[in-house]
């Protein structure tokens, strides 16, 4: 099918365009971009005047739950919700069950997530076996079957060794490790940010050494290993301010930061609303304003959903023993826009945060309107203010504090290799 996307206002930080212009697809790919192409006759045409037309946005962490966690979400339900949010490419953590370390388990999400064709969907493969941290993942397997990079998802490799060792093995295969930074002597058993609302609410703390001490100690091992790295979901100002000095110092590696940390703090946790139980926990004022400044600044390359569809039941324990996460795939892209109005960042800048930045941590061909790239795109109606609710959300999960909030900007279309999977006016 042949489509042109009419009078947009194309966004494509990638070859920095930020113009209004037509899209031409053809083939499932993009044909060309500009004002005209001689003798293109479309089969369908999309009007995008007054709306930003940009690649569909690459999602860093998304939990689909999918194999072994169906009763909180599928495949096929939360990239159904994806390609509606605009996301057209995410990465899925190796924490299912069974644990993404063997190609076997990469071939059924490739083959549930192709046959939902909502988006397409790369899986980061274990860096041990089940995640214990003991014994090495197979990674040239994984790796030649697919997978974007290794991770040992949120379960902290406690011995330095092993991490040493798991890093060499990575660096060999030339894969990028996915680094969640946490000190599990430094957390004990905390469950929101240390500081005076955790002590006012008697709730144990997590202090920010518990982040800085791991993201220290991956440093060393990294410069150590020439691995190249990726850190994931970084809560802390002092954290971005050590990965921004490593980049400076000529190391590879990079960041990303959860949309939400960039909005809420542990004051949000209010009165133990456990919907703001999340992890890395919701940190002080101070260290969202320094989040907030590494995005605009680049050092954290890309902002991410960190997806955590969770049962209605999951959420009504107590605060403490409350499974932590977010449903986000549907606020990823409001949360960014409303970085351009609040963070002294360009719209150029914050779509590349969600668009092409991701795709090159991930080593992949997406995130771009470049000519003979894959039609993976979405027109958004940028100036139309919206409020999420249980019954207008997409995701199976519920779980989220962004409930009643003012949102601005919404998918009308979403384009996966050129074929329409969303349109809001049908």
């Amino acid at each position: 099918m042949r489509i042109l996307i009419k009078n947009g206002h194309v966004v494509d930080p990638a070859n920095k365009r930020d113009a209004v212009a037509n899209v031409y697809i053809s083939d499932g790919k993009i044909a060309a971009i500009g004002n005209t192409l001689a003798g293109f006759t479309a089969d369908q045409e999309i009007d995008a005047s007054g709306k930003l037309v940009c690649p569909g946005l690459v999602d860093l962490s998304a939990r689909l739950r999918e194999p072994g966690y169906e009763h909180k979400a599928t495949i096929a339900s939360e990239t159904r919700a994806a390609a509606l949010s605009g996301i057209t490419t995410l990465a899925c953590p190796p924490d299912t069950d069974p644990v993404i370390d063997t190609p076997a388990v990469i071939k059924l999400i490739r083959q549930r997530s192709e046959r939902a064709g909502y988006s397409n969907v790369h899986c980061i493969g274990a860096a041990s076996r089940d995640l214990e941290g003991e014994l090495l993942s197979e990674m040239g397997a994984l790796k030649e079957a697919g997978c974007v990079g290794i991770s040992n998802a949120m379960i902290p490799i406690k011995n330095p060794l092993i991490m040493k060792r798991i890093m060499e093995y990575a660096a060999t295969f030339d894969l990028t490790i996915f680094l969640f930074a946490e000190d599990p002597s430094l957390r004990n058993s905390g469950c929101m940010h240390e500081g005076a609302i955790s002590t006012r609410l008697g709730l144990p703390g997590i202090s920010e050494a518990a982040e800085t001490v791991a993201v220290a100690r991956d440093l060393a091992l990294i410069a150590d290993t020439g691995v190249r790295a990726h850190f994931c979901r970084i809560s802390t100002a002092k954290a971005a301010q050590m990965i921004a000095r490593a980049q400076y110092d000529g190391l590879a590696v990079t960041a990303d930061v959860s949309a939400h940390q960039l909005y809420l703090t542990d004051m949000d946790v209010g009165e133990f609303d456990s919907q703001c139980h999340v992890r890395p926990p919701l940190r002080s004022q101070r260290d969202m304003q320094g989040l907030r400044e590494a995005v605009r600044k680049g050092s954290i390359g890309a902002i991410c959903s960190d997806h955590q569809p969770h049962e209605n039941d999951a959420k009504l324990n107590p605060f403490r023993e409350a499974a932590s996460g977010i449903s986000a795939l549907e606020t990823l892209l409001p949360l960014t826009l409303r970085l351009v109005d609040e963070c002294r960042i360009s719209l150029s800048e914050a779509i590349a945060r969600v668009t092409v930045e991701p795709a090159r941590i991930l080593g992949i061909d997406a995130g771009t309107l470049s000519v003979g790239s894959a039609a993976d795109l979405i027109v958004v109606d940028a100036e139309q203010y919206w409020s999420l609710s249980k019954e207008t959300m997409l995701s199976r999960g519920r779980n989220t504090p962004f409930f009643g909030w003012e949102l601005k900007g919404r998918v009308t279309q979403t384009l996966i290799n050129g074929q329409l999977v969303y349109n809001a006016t049908e």
